[in-house]
């Protein structure tokens, strides 16, 4: 069985999502033998923006852009860290969304509209949030990052994704410990591979 850790945040060790995302993976790698797990640091290693070689357009995808789709498609388990920064998710994050979104390999075209090509995967997203956006907040509207990652996945087949979620983290440290120590918390408590 094949995990691929995927974390976008900037701030490395002081990040929120990185420590959850982190502990997540831990958890699964305890509870599930033999796990192999794989990680793309996107802050790192950042993938540039998609331009029309990473498509293929007119040949073959280059070969960043066919490794990050082909480590997506062999997993089994996805794990992604996912700060919102400025109401939506990191760019460095979107342009690795860009790899995997493709046309024949992950979502198809098809009579009665698209149709997602990587249902079976189980996928977990740790997101970190400075305020409060969840539902019924007076912000709610603002979130950019939970909801277009549900969107995303949705459209190649993910139908359910796990969202860890630690908000107010930039509302002083006891908001932040809190947020962090709820979302390790529920990290820890992950059902088994």
């Amino acid at each position: 069985m094949k995990l691929l850790h995927i974390d976008s945040s900037i701030l490395g060790e002081n990040s929120v999502s990185r420590s959850i995302s982190t502990a997540a993976v831990e958890r699964l790698r305890q509870a599930t033998p033999g796990l192999e797990v794989v990680t793309r640091d996107l802050a790192a290693a950042p993938l540039p923006h998609l331009l029309p070689a990473a498509l293929g357009l007119g040949g073959t995808p280059d070969a960043e852009s066919q490794a990050a789709l082909q480590e997506f498609l062999d997993a089994d388990i996805v794990v992604i860290g996912a700060p919102m920064y400025n109401f939506t998710i990191p760019t460095q994050l979107k342009a690795w969304l860009d790899r995997i979104l493709v046309a024949g390999k992950t979502f198809r075209y098809a009579e009665k509209g698209p149709e997602g090509l990587a249902g079976g995967k189980r996928v977990i997203v740790a997101v970190s949030r400075g305020g409060f956006y969840g539902a019924g907040t007076p912000a709610a509207a603002a979130e950019h990052a939970e909801t277009y990652l549900r969107l995303v996945l949705g459209f190649v087949g993910i139908a359910d994704p796990e969202f860890i979620v630690a908000e107010g983290i930039a509302l002083g440290a006891e908001q932040r410990a809190e947020a962090l120590r709820g979302g390790l918390e529920a990290a820890g408590l992950l059902r088994a591979a």
